[in-house]
């Protein structure tokens, strides 16, 4: 008897360990994940300049992930439960690694960037004939061939970023649903929610360490090690700068590659974590194991199309769903487009952009996901209560969004864009470039190539703010005698636009502030949200259910979101850049205001609506009384049938086998 329960001991540590050696991997896979996805929504201001493209392509190619992921979301979903599931995940993780790989292939094959300039890289020129040449004839670099000038404009090599993030989007499949499916099926119920809360904080460790990648590389120029930095007349700051975008993919593409080695060596089927205490109850749990997957092999597509009926019929998880794709569209336009935001709003590089959320957003959002998970485990929450947590929390944070509408920042002033040449407000869709100071200056109207004056107003270039001479070279150069700045005759300029003053930074530090406060509440709400989601359907469903919960939200958010997102900011673009014979490049500058209106107006109109269906679900619940919510002890599960008949909660034994392809984790 004792040699019995000495080898049951032993093989309960062993088969923990092995539960625990899977929680690590996954852990590890969704850090790796985020990471590559955090990274390229960072990179997403660097890659519209890169190839000089507009910022609904740029969202086209950001939705492009969540296209190849729905190709196989549903079938991998309901289908990978019936395989190895550790060893899908790795060739996940492997596929992944190409996507990245293949993402940063643009960069060889491509000559070095070149952003249009007036002034000569090379350092002054004794002639100055970038600068005001009265009756003089200025030739300007972005003058070429017309021929190289149509082979760049038809260049298509941000296809192969496209591509990657395709492969990339396939790749991270079956990580999702399988990894959290795997943990529902072998762990403790009362633990369940504890291992989610610690693969959340993976999934936020991820998003940092991408977010300090992306920081880093954006403060990198493009092309660093091939030229010489210090001849460059642009800083980070600039609208033209480009950071060394290519190298984090090289590094996500390690990353995700090791990740992928643990699970070709983990079990398929590891016994159930607390049910190894009897040697009986673990050969009768091996016995029905055997026969339900000869069941499964029998009929494997047998049930799909009844499951799928019974979730279409569902109303809590129709309701549900219709929250998550109202909501999803809200928050992957704010995420995308959080650094150009705040480029904008508040004159920050790109790479000061990226690091600032990183470290503002995204600790709060991980302590948020452990204490809602302690929370879930200790207070053992029911699905009414998961469902209004989640609901009233989400709704105080939403009411919280507002405050933003407070912090702003006025258009940066250059001179015939955004003020006229005397400093006064002017009409911002109207260019009024040429002056009296600069009539005769001979200047090019379309450049983009900002000085800013000791008036502290901008201007296009040097020569539209009428300076006749310069002293230094690369970013030093500082011009003198500009006609437009003053009547002193002696004013100067500088490179790079005039800084937005301290009032600005004092309102982006209030944004950040309440950016990181509205963060945690809302993550507090996200693992209530996804408990309802589990349990407001059958057992059986549950891995369907969630597949198509994803696919839904790739579908009608994921993809489209970025994209008509990405067209409302290319409306308020005021100065496009120019191309080698005049063709538009990326957009230079924005007005502000209307940018403020579209980041922040069109997600707040689409939250707003999303608590209509949010209050049905309460209103719903209400009314029935659904199985275990009277239950003492215990983390409860509950399922609310589409019939809504009442149903006994199982013991935790049998819910271990008739929930073989739980899964509830979505991409938030």
């Amino acid at each position: 008897m004792g040699d019995t329960e000495e080898r049951t001991e032993t093989h309960k540590i062993r088969c923990l360990s092995k539960l625990k050696m899977f929680l690590l991997a996954i852990t590890c896979a969704y850090v790796a994940k985020t990471l590559s996805g955090s990274y390229m929504n960072s990179m997403l201001t660097q890659i519209e300049r890169q190839f000089n493209i507009p910022t609904s392509v740029v969202g086209f190619i950001n939705g492009s992930f969540e296209i190849g992921n729905l190709l196989l979301i549903v079938f991998v979903s309901y289908f990978g439960t019936k395989l190895h599931r550790p060893i899908m995940i790795g060739v996940g993780c492997v596929v992944m690694s190409l996507g990245c790989f293949l993402q940063s292939l643009p960069h060889f094959f491509m000559d070095r960037y070149e952003y249009e300039s007036t002034v000569s890289v090379s350092g002054n020129l004794s002639s100055n004939s970038f600068l005001c040449m009265e009756n003089g004839t200025q030739i300007f670099r972005p003058t070429e061939d017309p021929s190289e000038c149509v082979k760049e404009v038809k260049s298509l090599m941000w296809v192969y970023v496209l591509v990657g993030n395709i492969i990339r989007g396939i790749g991270e499949t079956p990580i999702m649903p399988l990894g959290i499916s795997y943990i529902e099926d072998f762990a403790k119920s009362e633990n369940s929610p504890l291992y989610i809360g610690f693969i959340e904080t993976g999934a936020i460790i991820g998003p940092l360490i991408g977010l300090l990648l992306a920081s880093f590389c954006a403060n990198v120029y493009v092309d660093t090690g091939s030229v010489n930095t210090e001849d460059l007349t642009i800083t980070p700051t600039d609208t033209r700068w480009v950071g060394a975008w290519w190298f984090g993919f090289l590094v996500c593409a390690g990353v995700n590659l090791l990740t992928a080695i643990p699970f070709f060596f983990l079990p398929k089927t590891p016994p159930k974590e607390g049910l190894t205490n009897n040697a009986e109850i673990v050969k009768n749990d091996q016995e029905e194991k055997q026969k339900e997957v000869k069941k499964e092999k029998d009929g494997i597509t047998k049930d799909f199309l009844p499951f799928l009926k019974s979730l279409l019929c569902n109303p809590i998880y129709m309701l549900f769903i219709l929250i998550s794709v109202i909501q999803f569209n809200a928050f992957v336009n704010m995420i995308s487009f959080m650094p150009k935001y705040l480029e904008q709003q508040y004159g920050k590089s790109s790479s000061d952009a990226i690091f600032l959320i990183g470290i503002y957003n995204l600790p709060p959002i991980c302590i948020g996901y452990i204490v809602g998970g302690l929370i879930m485990k200790k207070f053992k929450i029911t699905v009414k209560q998961a469902a209004h947590i989640g609901c009233w929390f989400s709704l105080i944070e939403y009411l919280l969004y507002y405050l933003c509408f407070l912090m702003i920042c006025d258009n940066s002033p250059v001179a015939g864009v955004t003020t006229s040449y005397e400093g006064t407000h002017q009409d911002l869709y109207v260019e009024n470039i040429l002056t009296g100071c600069n009539m005769n200056c001979n200047c090019p109207t379309k450049i983009w190539d900002p000085v800013c004056g000791e008036n502290g107003l901008s201007y296009m270039s040097a020569c539209l703010a009428g300076c006749e001479t310069s002293v230094g070279t690369g970013i030093d150069m500082v011009f003198q005698n500009c006609s437009c700045i003053g009547t002193s005759g002696n004013s100067s300029a500088v490179l790079g636009l005039c800084d937005k003053g301290h009032d600005c930074s004092l309102m982006l530090q209030y944004f950040l502030i309440l950016s990181m406060t509205s963060s945690f509440i809302y993550s507090l709400s996200a693992i209530p949200g996804y408990m309802v989601l589990l349990r407001c359907i059958k057992p059986e469903e549950k891995s369907l259910g969630v597949g198509l919960h994803t696919f839904c939200t790739r579908v009608f958010a994921g993809i489209p979101a970025p994209i008509y997102f990405g067209a409302l900011v290319d409306s308020t673009c005021l100065h496009w850049g120019t191309l080698k014979c005049g063709e538009s490049g990326a957009c230079r500058i924005y007005d502000s205001t209307n940018f403020r209106y579209i980041y922040l107006g069109l997600p707040a109109a689409l939250r707003g609506s999303s608590y209509i269906p949010a209050f049905l679900i309460l209103a719903i619940l209400r009314k029935r009384r659904l199985p275990g919510e009277e239950a003492s002890s215990g983390t409860v599960l509950v399922e609310a049938k589409v019939t809504g008949k009442e149903n006994e909660c199982k013991d935790r034994h049998q819910n271990s086998k008739v929930s073989n392809n739980d899964e509830w984790k979505t991409k938030l």
